[in-house]
C-alpha cells in the first residue's frame, strides 16, 4: 500500500515545534559555554542533545502527523544557527581557522541570494533533500569532536583527526548541496511560470 501524503497544516503550537525551540535556545548557551567559562563537556552536551532533538523533531512530525510549515521553516534555521555558532565559537577558540568559520556561512548568504528567483516561481523555498541532511549531520558530528580534541593526550588527537575528517567531507558536502540547490533554482527558471504553479 502506498505511503499517505503528509499533510502540512498551518499549526504552531506542536511538539516538532516546542523541540525545535528549544534547539535554537540552545545556540546562546552553547556560545556562551564555549567562549565565557569554556566548559568544554557542557558545550558538547548541548551539541548532542541538540542533534537527538533534531532527529526527534522530524520523527515526531511525521509520526503524530504533526509536520507544519512553521516546522519546515524552524528546522533548517536551528541547522544553521548551530553551524555559524559553532564556527564562530571554535574560530574564536583558534580550534578552526578562519577561513573554514567563513566558507560555511558563505554557502548560506549564496542560497539567500537566490530566494528572489524562487518567489518569481511561486516557492520561497526549495525542499530539504538528502545530500544537505548528510552534510548538515557530517559538521555536527565534525565539531565536537574538534572541541573534544581541543588538548593533549591520546584521545585528544584521536578525536581532532577524526574530527577534521568529519569537517572537510561536511564541508564538501555542504557546498555540493549549495550546488546542487542552485541547479535546482535554475531548472526552475526555465519553465513558464504558469507551469510551476500547476505542479507546486
Amino acid at each position: 500500500m502506498a505511503d499517505e501524503p503528509i499533510e502540512v497544516t498551518d499549526r504552531i503550537l506542536t511538539w516538532p515545534n516546542a523541540l525545535s525551540i528549544a534547539r535554537l535556545c540552545g545556540v546562546p548557551l552553547f556560545l556562551w559555554l564555549v567562549l565565557v567559562p569554556e566548559s568544554d563537556g557542557w558545550a558538547i552536551l548541548v551539541l548532542m542533545v541538540s542533534g537527538i532533538t533534531d532527529w526527534a523533531d522530524g520523527k515526531l512530525a511525521r509520526t503524530l502527523n504533526q509536520t507544519s510549515k512553521v516546522g519546515e521553516v524552524l528546522d533548517p534555521v536551528a541547522d544553521r544557527l548551530y553551524i555559524l555558532a559553532v564556527v564562530l565559537g571554535l574560530a574564536l577558540r583558534d580550534i578552526i581557522p578562519w577561513w573554514l568559520a567563513l566558507i560555511l556561512p558563505l554557502r548560506d548568504v549564496f542560497l539567500f541570494t537566490l530566494v528572489p528567483f524562487l518567489r518569481t516561481r511561486g516557492f520561497s523555498a526549495l525542499p530539504v533533500h538528502f545530500l544537505g541532511k548528510a552534510a548538515t549531520a557530517n559538521l555536527l558530528y565534525a565539531f565536537p569532536l574538534l572541541l573534544l580534541g581541543d588538548g593533549t593526550g591520546s584521545l585528544q588527537t584521536l578525536a581532532d583527526v577524526f574530527g577534521w575528517a568529519f569537517a572537510i567531507w561536511g564541508t564538501g558536502l555542504y557546498w555540493w548541496g549549495g550546488l546542487l540547490y542552485a541547479y535546482q533554482v535554475v531548472q526552475l527558471m526555465r519553465m513558464p511560470p504558469q507551469r510551476v504553479e500547476e505542479t507546486s
